[in-house]
């Protein structure tokens, strides 16, 4: 299957330039007792820009306040107002600071003007720290957090320039089938931000299908080949391949399990495409495992996949070809019922499907040869009688489904009758 067409929407963005702010209102009485204030209207102004207001907010029940982030080096100042009360500025507010107290008086209700705010602001009038071994402590702090941030920056920084690299140099060498190479390139994307959900399950889905394309390619060597050990050692090569796409696929699945719920409405989709595009290459690699023999239980272990899968797919014809693998994994497993159920999946929409009558026709004849079940003959040369009935003459499957039908009416005494397609399951 050709590697899916899709770009890293979410590359790993740079680290936060903004913390947030945290604090209290509390109105103290005239006999000094304090009181948390709830809603109060919080203002934020920017000290250091000319003029402009940011963003408000009230305080909750408890007097609590909060705003999402502040610039890390820049100055702020809180305008406090409300119903009965004096208004407050408080000064020197810094990104970070999670424990501000503003003491508020009972007053006539007004709110200070962005003029007003600004005025007493540059009047120095601001409340300052008890001593300066405090101030010269909560400054140490604020450094410390601004060389932080700085330092996360630039390794985002070269984090994102090492994973669009991989990503753009990998997609060209797999697209040249330079496979070996493709792998390596995605494999340094990859380990250079293992978790983020943004790149990670891009880059692993891209290293699955490049793993995944290898090992078909071995395969299709090895099945030509006359040397046994030759052939043995390729087939061996292709499991190993196959099965490491699988871990990657498994990888991609789990990081986005465990990613925090998108910001916004494109993150969201941007997160459903590349589940979307995992789950579909999954059950194409699926396929593949047990059409190999690499893993004679995979097709066992395949329903949890497929079943994410058909969740999030929309198409109706890949819904349908879906359970068509699935039927065809549960059937090459040995698993009848489970076959049975997939290709009546198909029929329930599509009731003349050549392959799923064919399918259907044949998992219910193997039922009756492992149960000995005369009703299940009688039920699978119905449906192979109606795949020949509908199936060209240049289907694989005509001619042996024909001589089938023969055979049963003369071992079982079987003659087929139309089909009464199966219930669906509720």
């Amino acid at each position: 299957m050709a590697l899916a067409a899709f770009a890293i929407s979410a590359l790993p963005a740079l680290a936060q330039t903004t913390e947030p702010i945290r604090g209290v209102v509390k109105l103290r009485a005239k006999d000094g007792t304090e009181t948390p204030v709830a809603g109060a209207l919080v203002e934020s102004y920017r000290t250091d820009l000319g003029k402009g207001a940011g963003n408000t907010t009230t305080t909750n029940k408890k007097g609590e306040f909060s705003f999402v982030g502040f610039q890390l080096g820049a100055a702020y100042a809180l305008a406090i107002s409300g119903t009965g009360l004096a208004p407050v500025v408080q000064p020197n507010i810094k990104a970070g600071q999670d424990n501000i107290e503003i003491i508020v008086s009972e007053g006539d209700g007004r709110k200070a003007t962005e003029d007003e705010v600004r005025k007493f602001v540059a009047s120095g009038a601001a409340s300052k720290p008890a001593d300066a071994k405090t101030q010269a402590k909560e400054d140490a702090e604020y450094q410390k957090k601004v060389a932080a941030n700085a330092e996360a920056n630039k390794k985002a920084t070269d984090t994102n320039k090492i994973v669009n690299a991989s990503f753009q140099e990998g997609d060209k060498l797999y697209k040249a089938k330079d496979y070996d190479a493709a792998i390596a390139k995605f494999d340094e994307g990859i380990n250079a931000d293992p978790e983020f959900e943004g790149s990670a399950p891009i880059l692993l889905n891209y290293k699955a299908v490049a793993l995944k394309d290898r090992g078909v390619a071995t395969f299709n060597k090895s099945v030509a080949l006359t040397d046994a050990d030759a052939k043995a050692a390729g087939l061996e090569k292709t499991k190993a391949d196959l099965l490491a796409a699988s871990a990657a696929l498994d990888k991609a699945l789990d990081i986005l399990k465990k990613a925090p719920a998108p910001a916004d409405a494109t993150a969201q989709k941007s997160f459903e495409t590349t589940k979307k595009n995992i789950l579909s290459n999954y059950v194409d690699l699926d396929r593949l495992i047990v059409k190999t023999h690499s893993d004679p239980n995979k097709g066992k272990e395949a329903g949890p996949i497929f079943e994410q899968y058909l969740a999030v797919e929309t198409d109706p014809a890949a819904k349908v070809n879906a359970h068509l693998i699935l039927g065809d994994m549960m059937q090459e497993s040995g698993d009848s019922q489970a076959a049975i159920d997939a290709y009546n999946a198909v029929l329930q929409t599509a009731p003349e499907n050549v392959d799923a009558l064919a399918g259907m026709g044949l998992s219910l004849i193997n039922q009756g040869y492992l149960t000995n079940d005369k009703s299940k003959f009688q039920d699978g040369v119905n449906y192979l009688q109606k795949f020949v009935s509908v199936a060209p003459d240049t289907h694989k499957f005509k001619s042996d489904a024909v001589a089938l039908i023969e055979a049963l009416k003369k071992e079982q005494n079987v003659t087929p009758q139309k089909v009464t397609p199966p219930r669906k399951k509720p």
